[in-house]
């Protein structure tokens, strides 16, 4: 097959565009111009092709993981599964999401330590938190590493019950106790705030 035309995209940086004489074209890197010394007028077998065409779809799985890292962080199986719903194909974008490992961008430890800072810092409770590490693809072998971040729940509790104000009337007592269960907080947890709560309202004069 006869390369008609190496040209750079107008679109994408670095992002290089292959016209064949069949009329497709390949989208490429740097890399791969480099590597198969693409050119205007080369014949390129079909092995050799198909080893192009592997490569360049390897790349791009790469770009667009850096792309989406580089807008939000994720955890590295969040990003595999971003990158497999976006069209890569599985192999290439694991291999993605292992390069950026490796290269820090992705850290999953401090990802899991940053989201239970967020959702602590929220007031959700341990159990709402883990699911959230769950959905998110994080390891469990660094759940409980992570939620050492967690500010201590009895203070998120007594923080939460003070703006509901008052709790003198048993179905608002029990609209509160549901609202915190339902947050992530155990019933000893939520029953002991309450305790505490009504100690201070019982101490005001």
């Amino acid at each position: 097959m006869r390369i008609e035309e190496v040209k750079k995209s107008q679109r994408k940086q670095g992002r290089i565009l292959v016209r064949l004489e069949d009329g497709s074209i390949l989208r490429v890197t740097e890399e791969e111009l480099l590597h198969f010394g693409l050119r205007e007028g080369l014949e390129l077998g079909g092995s050799e092709l198909e080893a192009l065409r592997t490569s360049a779809k390897a790349s791009q799985a790469k770009a667009e993981a850096a792309r989406m890292i580089g807008s939000r962080a994720l955890s590295k199986q969040e990003l595999t599964r971003r990158l497999v719903k976006k069209g890569s194909a599985a192999a290439d974008a694991q291999a993605a999401a292992d390069w950026l490992e490796e290269i820090g961008a992705v850290d999953d430890e401090n990802y899991a330590a940053a989201l239970v800072r967020h959702y602590g810092g929220r007031g959700y409770g341990p159990a709402r938190v883990r699911e959230e590490l769950r959905r998110r693809g994080v390891d469990r072998e660094l759940w409980d590493s992570a939620l050492e971040e967690m500010p201590a729940a009895a203070d998120i509790l007594d923080k939460l019950l003070q703006k509901r104000g008052d709790l003198s009337d048993p179905r608002e007592r029990r609209r509160a106790s549901d609202a915190l269960l339902r947050r992530g907080f155990g019933w000893d947890a939520v029953k002991a705030a309450l305790g505490r709560y009504a100690e201070m309202e019982e101490g005001e004069p």
